[in-house]
């Protein structure tokens, strides 16, 4: 971790940088090349060994941001999932898992580990005594997510954590809803941080990867099975990430504060039947989250009123746009039932509580009045 800057805007901004020794650019230089020298150098450089210069500069920076000692970045979220787990297990082993994951990882594993002959339970809910419960003798790994895509459930971090300490198991968490800026995980004792760069961290929509911090001996075990799977990112895309890094403490603080505007609009709204933000206070976790995190995000869903049909609502609107993936600087919005979690069956969308109206709402950076006037034009079209 570099310890010299303090404050997310400065670590977003100079954590990590790749110095310009010739003429002292204020950005980072840009190395293309996938050669690079064999002899008589100290470090024997490769793009799938992670350890071009600007895959080095940018890692540094990124274990900067969540507290971490090292980094690895990846060419999407879902390889750095992947990498994640299947580092830590093999034939035999056992996973506990959150039930309210993101599709992608929840298809991983129901897809997949089987075919490795790794068992895996999911819980029943997120609290504490629900992990508990699924340990087994060959549990080596749990697997948390929060705030969860897309219901926003939160889980206790800490509690989780030193769970998975008494018991001698590996925690990961997947921290992409929330951030950097609004949570640090391995503060709270987690092992493992995973994160869709594609989300907060790019922050533009035109950028897709993924990265994993944590100590330099977990880096070092993920690194191993990672230059073999080969999920390592380009160095152009590793440039272009470095770039939006920097102004990620100013976006998700815009956005942070536009989605409590949103939220508190739509709860109150009574063409809106259901809304999940862990930022009201009759979300069920809101004390956890105001405990656990520094703010609670630009995420949110919620459901229409009956009798008001949420695929048209979504036509009927002019400014937030609909799009399959999220937290880019314009506000968008999509059904998780066929995007995000439309991997699973319908029944165990029913039991994650994923209805087929509910809806996901990214909100960005523009002004908050706009956004409610595009909602209540669009509410007012379907009504």
């Amino acid at each position: 971790m570099d310890k010299k800057y303090k404050g997310i805007n400065t670590i977003c901004t100079h954590a990590g940088e790749l110095e310009d020794t010739q003429f002292k650019g204020a950005v980072s230089p840009l190395y293309m090349a996938t050669s690079y020298a064999f002899e008589d150098v100290e470090v024997k450089r490769y793009p799938r060994y992670f350890n071009t210069p600007n895959q080095v500069a940018l890692a540094k920076k990124m274990a900067a941001l969540e507290h971490g000692e090292a980094a690895l970045i990846f060419g999407s979220g879902m390889a750095a999932v992947s990498t994640a787990l299947l580092s830590h297990v093999q034939t035999g082993d056992h996973v506990v898992l959150q039930n309210t994951l993101y599709g992608g990882t929840s298809n991983l594993i129901t897809e997949e580990f089987d075919k490795f002959k790794i068992e895996y339970s999911f819980t029943k809910d997120a609290s504490p005594a629900a992990f508990e419960a699924e340990i087994k003798e060959n549990t080596k790994v749990i697997y948390i997510e929060t705030p969860s895509n897309p219901l926003l459930t939160i889980t206790d971090v800490k509690a989780v954590a030193d769970l998975a300490k008494q018991k001698g198991l590996v925690s990961m968490i997947d921290n992409t809803f929330a951030s950097p800026v609004n949570q640090n995980p391995i503060d709270l004792g987690i092992d493992i941080v995973i994160h869709s760069a594609t989300k907060y961290m790019g922050g533009h929509s035109d950028i897709l990867a993924g990265v994993v911090i944590s100590s330099e001996e977990i880096i070092d075990t993920v690194f191993q099975m990672a230059k073999n799977l080969g999920g390592n990112l380009s160095d152009y895309t590793i440039w272009l990430l470095e770039r939006s890094l920097k102004t990620m403490g100013l976006r998700v603080k815009a956005q942070n504060e536009n989605a409590q505007i949103l939220a508190e609009f739509l709860h109150e709204n009574d063409k809106i039947a259901n809304v999940y933000y862990p930022g009201l206070k009759s979300h069920p976790d809101h004390e956890l989250a105001k405990a656990q995190m520094k703010g609670f995000g630009g995420m949110l869903s919620f459901e229409l009123a009956e009798g008001l049909d949420a695929e048209v609502f979504q036509k009927k609107l002019k400014l937030i746009k609909s799009s399959m993936s999220l937290a880019g600087v314009e506000s968008t919005i999509l059904s998780p039932s066929k995007t995000s979690h439309g991997l699973l069956t319908p029944e165990e969308r029913a039991q994650q509580g994923i209805k087929d109206g509910l809806l996901r709402f990214s909100v960005g950076i523009e002004e908050s009045e706009n956004l409610i006037e595009d909602i209540q034009q669009a509410l007012e079209a379907i009504s």
